[in-house]
């Protein structure tokens, strides 16, 4: 292993730019040790989408975030990414019959509709903010609409989110799962949605029978759909909030590209492909060695944190040609941004339609844009990377 290259997730210069670390790592220790907070990492394309498929030898039920492997906690029931077979496939499997692609096509008008709530009153200002003015807003009322959650509680989630993920000093948080588990905002929309039913997320789980993973045929509890909800409420939120952001920004950059989708829009779908590749919303996923494994000529002892880097994965040239430069019309079999294997991203559909309307909507209004870097400032946290505010000025 290599005794100069130097990564953890913590620090706030390589965060701001990780690619050079990210590629040290790859070039010079792909099996890499971090002494400080004791975690090992991967960062080939290879190697991240071998462990993420290997779920009986790199289990998620210890957690995926470093913080709450390291924190010891017992993970609540319904966390399905900090799950693993059985109950994992029992509690994704109730989920995924209210993500399905007819409803996720169903919802597109109202992501349009959204946008156009906040994009229209700009029309003929001089700029706008690709966070603010829609990555934070259109997100949140989507799957707020979809959950079930009342539009004037919508905003106090998303602060209450931001505020659980964002480290404010180059340190692990403390508490970071006690943060996001605190559901009780939720307990009285499910018990007034049990004698009220409406179409909505929290709704259908009140009334779904299911098996679980001991054989018993029964329904959620209260305390597990509060789990469930609290789960898709910060996925639905915070990484398709930095994915629009990366569209500003990298656009900004790129304005040859940029007005080759304003020209033709058909291109949307595969620039969203590649915005994914280049600046993965959350290039950072955790899992703990449940024996000892033998990786790159070294034995990882059991028990041990192992931090996946599909970021730096998406930016290996031994899988993609030239991954450093970006390209709308790359043709890309796949990337890591949504994960991959059995904890590939349940929402990864409505993400994408997302991003698509969203940038689609900006288009429609505002061809040509540059950010304004004096007032653009970026998030720090251990997991999701992006921006909290991104400006930028028409031109």
């Amino acid at each position: 292993m290599s005794d100069t290259v130097y990564y953890d997730p913590y620090d706030f210069d390589i965060d701001t730019d990780p690619y050079p670390t990210w590629k040290r790592l790859r070039d010079e220790a792909p099996l890499y040790y971090n002494e400080k907070y004791d975690f090992f990492a991967l960062s080939r394309f290879d190697d991240v989408e071998r462990v993420s498929i290997d779920w009986r030898s790199y289990v998620s039920g210890r957690g995926t975030v470093l913080e709450v492997i390291k924190s010891g906690m017992e993970i609540p029931p319904g966390q399905i990414v900090f799950e693993d077979p059985p109950s994992h496939d029992v509690h994704r499997g109730l989920l995924a019959r209210v993500f399905t692609p007819r409803r996720i096509a169903e919802v597109e008008p109202k992501a349009r509709e959204f946008c156009a709530e906040t994009l229209d009153p700009l029309v003929g200002g001089d700029g706008f903010d690709f966070i603010g003015d829609i990555g934070a807003h259109m997100p949140m009322r989507m799957i707020g609409m979809l959950l079930g959650i009342p539009e004037k509680d919508q905003q106090a989630l998303r602060d209450q989110i931001d505020a659980a993920l964002q480290l404010s000093d180059p340190e692990p948080k403390s508490g970071v799962m006690q943060d996001l588990n605190d559901g009780s905002g939720f307990v009285d929309y499910l018990r007034w949605k049990a004698d009220n039913p409406t179409d909505d997320i929290m709704s259908e789980l009140l009334t779904v029978e299911f098996e679980d993973h001991t054989g018993v045929t029964r329904r959620l509890t209260i305390d597990e759909i509060v789990t469930y909800v609290n789960l898709l409420a910060i996925a639905g939120n915070e990484t398709t909030t930095r994915l629009i952001g990366w569209t500003g920004k990298l656009l900004s950059e790129h304005p040859e590209q940029r007005r080759m989708i304003a020209n033709d829009r058909s291109l949307i779908p595969n620039a969203i492909e590649e915005l994914l590749r280049y600046e993965a919303p959350s290039p950072v996923n955790g899992r703990v060695v449940d024996k000892p494994m033998e990786l790159h000529g070294e034995t990882v002892p059991a028990g041990s944190a192992l931090l996946l880097l599909n970021g730096a994965g998406n930016r290996d040239e031994r899988h993609f040609e030239d991954p450093d430069r970006f390209d709308i019309t790359r043709k890309i079999d796949h990337h890591l941004s949504f994960g991959y294997g059995l904890h590939y991203c349940l929402g990864a559909a409505l993400a994408r339609l997302e991003a698509r309307v969203a940038l689609d909507e900006v288009l429609n209004r505002f061809p040509d844009w540059e950010v304004d870097w004096e007032r653009a400032e970026q998030a720090h946290t251990s997991t999701v990377r992006g921006w909290s505010k991104l400006p930028v000025k028409i031109v």
